[in-house]
């Protein structure tokens, strides 16, 4: 596995190292002592599974409020998608600005999502799979979102916007970055 720094602080890129031959291919997808780094002293608690139908879809901007905050290990499994994260922690030197990949079944990207970032994504192709790896158990009364569209955010969505949820197109807008300590985290 190779780990690269991205340009939001702690958050990071994993290349998988993939094996092939006739076959086909044989790659590493989780090993706890190459991502120690990582990881630290956090341990995978969940592993979680969505699929999403249609391309252009969008699923987010999610995040878990303290002190349920997760650090999430996202891959896709199948399909394409763009992979987008944003910085929410007031005081970090990359607050609200936001990262954005394209994790495939075929590149094995897998994006390290941080405690104390949003995350969500689009579909780039129809029938979308992926798997998150949480270090944290999902609390509903924790649950946050961002929308996908505030222009305080600015995120560049490579497609135009086909579904997305009731639920995650009404999350606040942000009206100045220093209520987000408050109303977010």
């Amino acid at each position: 596995m190779i780990i690269q720094n991205l340009p939001l602080a702690d958050a990071v890129l994993v290349d998988a190292e993939p094996f092939s031959d006739i076959r086909g291919i044989f790659s590493r997808f989780f090993c706890s002592r190459e991502l120690a780094p990582v990881l630290g002293d956090r341990h995978i608690v969940n592993v979680n599974y969505s699929l999403t139908s249609m391309k252009g879809s969008i699923r987010g901007m999610h995040f878990q409020r303290k002190p349920h905050q997760e650090m999430k290990l996202v891959r896709c499994i199948r399909g394409a998608v763009y992979d987008v994260i944003v910085d929410i922690r007031p005081d970090s030197p990359t607050f609200l600005q936001w990262y954005g990949e394209m994790l495939s079944s075929n590149n094995m990207k897998m994006l390290v999502v941080p405690e104390g970032f949003a995350h969500g994504f689009q579909t780039l192709e129809n029938d979308s799979e992926l798997l998150y790896l949480a270090t944290a158990h999902y609390e509903p009364s924790a649950e946050g979102g961002l929308r996908f569209d505030d222009s305080a955010l600015g995120i560049q969505w490579p497609l135009v916007v086909g579904d997305i949820s009731e639920k995650d197109a009404s999350h606040p807008l942000i009206e100045g970055g220093s209520k987000l300590l408050d109303r977010f985290l």
